[in-house]
C-alpha cells in the first residue's frame, strides 16, 4: 500500500506536469526562431517568379535555396534569432546585391525585398 503523503505528492506532481507540459509544447521554440520573406523584382520593378533566393547562415555557412512563387515571393521559416543571415537572388544571369538579416533585427517576420541587376 502507498503511504498517503506519497500518493498526495504523486497526484500534485501529475497535476503540475499536466498544467505545464502542454503550454511548453504549444510555445515550442517560437521565442528562438523567426522567418524572412520578400519579393524578387527585376530592374524594371516587375516580380520574377522562378528566381532563386539563397539564404546563407553566416555561422555554419549552410545555404538554403527557395524558388520564387507567383508574384516573385519567397519565404524562409525556422531561422535562429542568434544568427546573421545573408540573402541573394539570381535569375538567368542577373543577381541582386547581398542583403543581411542581422541578429540585431528584432522583427519576428522581417520583409527583405531583392532587386535583380544585370
Amino acid at each position: 500500500m502507498i503511504p498517503r503523503s506519497l500518493a498526495t505528492f504523486s497526484l500534485a506532481l501529475a497535476l503540475l506536469i499536466a498544467a505545464v507540459v502542454p503550454r511548453a509544447i504549444a510555445q515550442g521554440t517560437d521565442g528562438d526562431t523567426r522567418s524572412v520573406s520578400g519579393i524578387v523584382t527585376n530592374a524594371s520593378g516587375d516580380p520574377v517568379p522562378g528566381a532563386v533566393v539563397q539564404l546563407k547562415d553566416t555561422k555554419t555557412l549552410q545555404i538554403r535555396s527557395y524558388v520564387c512563387q507567383a508574384g516573385g515571393k519567397y519565404h524562409f521559416a525556422g531561422l535562429s534569432t542568434d544568427v546573421t543571415y545573408e540573402l541573394r537572388a539570381t535569375f538567368q544571369g542577373a543577381s541582386s546585391k547581398t542583403k543581411r538579416l542581422s541578429i540585431f533585427d528584432s522583427a519576428k517576420e522581417p520583409v527583405i525585398d531583392l532587386k535583380l541587376e544585370k
